[in-house]
């Protein structure tokens, strides 16, 4: 997925990397982030807690394997199901590419065991992203 957000490079990268800014826009629409947890660096891991508008907790954590600030990070992505057993693991890779005082932003993830995985982590990434959108358009 790719996306050209309306704000500088650092300002994108920091609203991804740090938790103050994730739980204002992290999850698909109308989901919250109660549970936040990130030590940014290179090995060090995230957890986070969605919460559904109907109040279902979806777990999510991995590991930073590569961060390049401001420019990339590669995270594992590790997640529950709704009775907390492992569902799916992934590898994820953002790029955040400075066009002037914009940002072109490029998000891939690895392969699904599930096709539902992927069509699902399709809709949730891009109602993220929107979110995102609107929350660095007004930082």
């Amino acid at each position: 997925m790719t996306r050209v957000f309306d704000a500088p490079q650092d300002l994108v990268f920091e609203v991804w990397s740090e938790p103050k800014h994730l739980v204002n826009w992290w999850g698909p629409n109308h989901f919250a982030l109660p549970f936040c947890e990130v030590d940014f660096c290179e090995g060090g891991s995230y957890r986070f807690c969605m919460r559904s508008p109907e109040g279902e907790d979806h777990w999510v954590w991995g590991t930073y394997r590569e961060i390049v600030e401001p420019e990339r990070i590669v995270f594992t992505w590790d997640r529950e199901d709704l009775n907390g057993n492992p569902r799916s693991r992934s590898v994820v890779t953002v790029t955040f590419e400075a066009l002037g005082e914009k940002t072109r932003f490029t998000l891939r993830q690895g392969i699904f065991e599930f096709a539902d995985d992927c069509a699902e982590h399709k809709g949730g990434w891009a109602e993220c992203l929107n979110r995102l959108a609107e929350y660095v358009e007004k930082a």
